[in-house]
């Protein structure tokens, strides 16, 4: 049997037809209902239970659903599960609607407009980003809704090489979700790897339409222009900015009063650290654990407050490329190492300031509860006892915060005078606001509370006027207030006395004076509900339409939690304070790795010391065996130059930075199997990007470049490499080469950039200890067999590779190009039987070999005065394939 579908069905059908990409949750009383694919898709997703509505009838619907204070975790859920979610409230009151009630959606969440500080990392942005190719230009835009921070960006080319600039911004900041025109086929021009972790949402392109976006930007920040921010003639930008605004502004369907500027990025404004460096330098996660412990940001993090550790971040990220701004920060750090008791009063006050940002979105929206207000009138409270604390400064960096820092003392005092002292998670729980705020909401408090006295009071005249002792008075919501009386008195009761239920031990009664009295309680209550609501509603957009000084506050608290907590890693791991300046040199004395320092139980980390560059050769080539520190040293020269250009003090008895432009580090390997690309593959993308961008100001940093392919080929790459960064002492990176191949500290004497290093070894006997310390002068020894034997390789294996390495450095190699396999017992010492290519005591093989005759006879006639280092490999890997027969391939 058919039947048509209720009024509530279509009404969810409508709202549905405008949200058909997104999971619809429907309220409908106390819950959130879902349907039809949308219930079948979240039922699996939320682990709820799948129902169904109109059974028996043509019209049945899959259905689930949770209740309605549930729904930030339930919404987080589907998120992480890249789902769209639109949220639908009822939005009139169902005592007061005519028929249907009416609904809308309220809210559209997306991974990339999170809000809810419990479902975000407090300490990293939340980013959602736009892109866009306009005539000649590509431009991206990137905004926390969670914050407000906005930023644009754009370049002037579509070449290749614009499309990697597009590619390597996006990465940089990691968004969330990426919002683009239908037409816009950038996914294709950069590979997937950009946006594998975000969500794609293309749009409709007029959204991206120049005029339209540089119309919305400056009705959002009510100004006639955006050349203000700096972007006269930066179409791309505005139109990606434009529709990522409007993208927030249609999903979130509130003020976005937070959004008060936008920002010009500019990459060229600090120094440039890759995606493959952040991840080999540990900046932010470990590469062993992917967690943040372990990392750089662990290591140096002392911050007090959620928006701190996130400016730690985006300074880590972002180091500095101005020496005045650098100067500043050291300044203001140096003020707070030198006076402890400054140090701490700081701190401590911080201690009480909450994430200001997004509670200030949370308030923007709407969404912000009673105790979201709360928290900032305690911020907010914390405020004059820091300015008090710092008053006495003279250092640039903190006057300038503090005379820029405006307290908000009518906002503190506004919601001080609202919200009671300890107010509760929701308005339904009642006590959010304040006696003596409202009068009328004090008027009708009293006139429940009177109600509610005269109730308790009733039952004790009842029980002396019945003369039964048991008498109670009770409230349910069916029936009101009403009397219970127990079966065994039901004798005693008055015949004013109105039965309305009998139960299992008794009967419940009411009176004209007790319905008179419910009417007064009841009534009091919902006004004082419906009075609460309004009243808190209002505060709350009084302290939203204070938004752009509040967000001023939350960027001051924040810059000098960052500076404070510097001040206390510096102190508690003893940094000290490095000269930062715009020359070439790196000199760096008793240097130390931070996270690796800090790892050690029990024992001491060995400092080293550092120079490259300026009055010291630029590249380093280190040798030395697995275990020695190379990578721990490497990895540490280039977070110290990080450091110092953060501003921050450094792990070192003293430093003296020329600034770079850009780090490069590429240490480890890792096969890329999503994009088909071998450990090989990688580490010669990676190689190549290097040299293409790296210039006489970057900080080099290679780690056994040509070591997943052949020896000779591996060996040849890595010289070649070398002497492509060589190009001229005045025009080479510093440049830090760790190596295996000790071929490769010949080049100290070919090139005069060239300085040889190694990793201090002591032997003693069969073993060895590795004293992690740098030398000058070429390492003669690999010690792989030891550090075998270290690892634990049985005794059996180690000896017989040590056999084998006694023939190999024997040159024993057989006609076949092939070493002789050394034999283990008494044929292990037997002599080899290999050709004497060059033993004057042997005779010429010319007559017996013509191959053998033909290599000897080139070898006479080279003169090695004229075949480079790479020529004189490339003809020895030749020989060897016309010795084991193979064609010249």
């Amino acid at each position: 049997m058919g039947a048509a579908l209720t009024p509530m069905l279509r009404q969810y059908k409508a709202l549905k037809r405008d949200n058909p990409d997104a999971i619809l949750l429907f309220r409908m009383g106390d819950f959130y209902e879902m349907f039809y694919q949308d219930a079948q898709r979240a039922s699996g997703l939320l682990e709820l239970t799948l129902t169904s509505r109109g059974k028996g009838t043509d019209n049945v619907v899959p259905m689930c659903g949770f209740p309605h204070h549930q729904l930030e975790p339930y919404t987080a859920r589907l998120v992480r599960a890249d789902q769209r979610v639109a949220i639908c409230d009822q939005v009139e009151d169902p005592k007061k609607a005519k028929g249907l009630v009416r609904r809308e959606v309220v809210r559209v969440v997306t991974p990339g407009t999170v809000t809810d500080p419990d479902q975000l990392d407090a300490t990293a942005n939340a980013w959602i980003a736009s892109v866009v190719e306009t005539g000649a230009r590509l431009g991206a835009a990137f905004l926390d809704l969670s914050t407000g921070d906005f930023l644009a960006w754009d370049c002037d080319e579509t070449t290749a090489t614009g499309w990697n600039r597009l590619a390597e911004r996006v990465r940089a900041f990691a968004p969330r979700e990426i919002v683009h025109a239908e037409s816009f086929v950038w996914p294709q021009r950069v590979g997937p790897s950009i946006h594998a972790a975000a969500m794609l949402t293309p749009v409709d392109d007029y959204l991206f339409n120049h005029d339209q976006g540089d119309e919305q930007l400056r009705r959002q920040f009510n100004v006639g222009s955006l050349e203000g921010f700096g972007f006269r003639g930066r179409r791309a930008a505005i139109g990606a900015a434009g529709a990522l605004l409007q993208y927030a502004q249609d999903t979130q369907k509130c003020s976005l009063a937070h959004i008060h500027e936008l920002l010009l990025h500019d990459p060229a404004d600090a120094l440039m650290l890759d995606e493959t460096t952040q991840r080999n330098l540990e900046l932010e996660r470990s590469t062993r654990t992917g967690e943040r412990r372990g990392s750089l940001l662990d290591a140096v993090d002392r911050t007090v407050t959620p928006a701190g550790a996130r400016l730690l971040r985006r300074f880590l990220l972002a180091p500095l490329l101005d020496v005045e701004r650098i100067v500043a920060r050291q300044d203001a750090i140096a003020e707070m190492v030198a006076a402890a008791a400054l140090r701490d009063d700081v701190r401590r006050r911080l201690k009480g300031v909450f994430d200001i940002e997004r509670l200030l979105a949370k308030t923007v929206s709407g969404s912000a509860n009673p105790r979201d207000l709360d928290a900032l009138r305690q911020s907010l409270e914390r405020l004059p006892e820091l300015i008090e604390t710092l008053a006495g400064s003279r250092v640039g960096l903190i006057r300038e915060t503090l005379d820029r820092l405006d307290p908000c003392d009518d906002v503190r005092r506004r919601l001080a005078a609202a919200l009671s002292d300890e107010p509760p998670v929701t308005l339904r729980e009642g006590g959010a606001l304040r006696d003596g705020f409202n009068a009328e909401l004090d008027e009708v408090r009293a006139i429940r509370s009177d109600g509610r006295a005269f109730i308790s009071s009733l039952e004790a005249s009842e029980r002396e006027r019945t003369g039964i002792g048991s008498l109670k008075v009770r409230f349910n919501k069916v029936f009101g207030y009403y009397i219970e009386v127990s079966k065994t008195n039901l004798r005693l009761v008055p015949e004013h006395y109105h039965r309305k239920q009998t139960i299992a031990n008794g009967e419940r009664f009411i009176t004209p004076e007790l319905k008179e009295h419910e009417a007064k309680v009841l009534n009091a209550q919902e006004r004082i509900e419906a009075l609460e609501l309004e009243l808190f509603a209002a505060l709350r957009e009084e302290t939203a339409a204070q938004a752009q000084r509040l967000r001023a506050v939350a960027r001051a608290t924040a810059l000098l939690d960052v500076l404070a907590g510097l001040a206390e890693t510096a102190v508690d791991e003893d940094y000290r304070r490095p000269r930062v300046h715009d020359g070439n040199g790196l000199v760096i004395r008793g240097g130390r790795h931070p996270v690796v320092e800090r790892s050690l139980v029990g024992r001491r980390f060995i400092p080293n010391d550092t120079r490259l560059g300026g009055d010291h050769r630029p590249i380093g080539i280190l040798t030395g065996p697995n275990m020695g520190g190379k990578s721990t040293y490497l990895r540490q020269v280039a977070v110290i130059t990080l450091l110092a250009q953060t501003g921050s003090f450094v792990p070192a008895e003293e430093a003296d930075i020329g600034m770079a432009d850009r780090i490069f580090c590429r240490v480890g390997a890792s096969d890329s199997l999503s994009e088909g690309q071998s450990t090989f593959m990688v580490e010669m993308t990676e190689t190549a990007n290097i040299l293409h961008h790296a210039t006489p100001r970057s900080l080099v940093l290679l780690d056994e470049i040509g070591r997943g392919t052949s020896t000779f080929d591996g060996l040849s790459i890595a010289w070649a490499v070398v002497e492509h960064l060589h190009g001229g002492e005045a025009d080479s990176p510093r440049t830090l080469f760790a190596t295996h191949y000790h071929e490769l500290t010949e080049l100290a004497v070919e090139l005069n950039s060239v300085l040889n290093l190694r990793m201090a070894v002591r032997e003693r006997g069969d073993d060895v200890v590795f004293l992690h310390r740098v030398e000058e002068g070429p390492a003669d020894r690999s010690y792989g067999i030891q550090v075998a034997r270290l690892a634990g390789v049985p005794a059996a294996v180690v000896q017989r590779a040590s056999e084998i390495l006694a023939n190999l450095e024997r040159d024993e190699y057989g006609r076949d190009g092939l070493p002789r396999r050394a034999h283990a017992g008494k044929d292990a010492g037997a002599q080899p039987t290999l050709f004497g290519m060059f033993d004057p005591d042997k005779p010429e093989p010319a007559a017996e070999d013509p191959v053998i005759a033909e290599v000897l006879s080139e070898i006479r006639g080279a003169d090695p005065n004229e075949v480079t280092p790479l020529e004189a490999l490339n003809r020895l890997a030749a020989w060897r394939r016309q010795l084991r027969g193979e064609e010249d391939r």
